[in-house]
């Protein structure tokens, strides 16, 4: 899940990531279902924990379940869907 990498949002704006916890969620309850139906699945794994460079978009977008923080010494913060996927997996 690609989001606009927007400057005028806050860090804590930011972490707010609904449409990637959104997508997440039904994506696992579509693999949940093929499993169900037989679908020999042996593992899961979620593309992009961190930002990176998009070849036909340099750094205009953002990925993952981290936030960097380009003004800040590159700080890291995880976003909210990170959080979400650490109790999806706890269940």
């Amino acid at each position: 899940v690609a989001e606009a990498n927007t400057a005028s949002l806050t860090v804590k704006e930011a972490l707010k990531d609904s449409t990637r916890i959104r997508y997440l969620d039904g994506h696992l309850k579509y693999l949940l279902k093929a499993i169900q139906e037989g679908v020999n699945i042996k593992g899961y794994y979620m593309w992009a924990f961190l930002d990176d460079f998009e070849w036909n978009s340099g750094y205009t977008l953002r990925f993952g379940f981290t936030y960097i923080d380009y003004k800040n010494n590159l700080r890291r913060y995880l976003k909210y869907s990170a959080y979400w996927f650490k109790k999806f997996l706890l269940n």
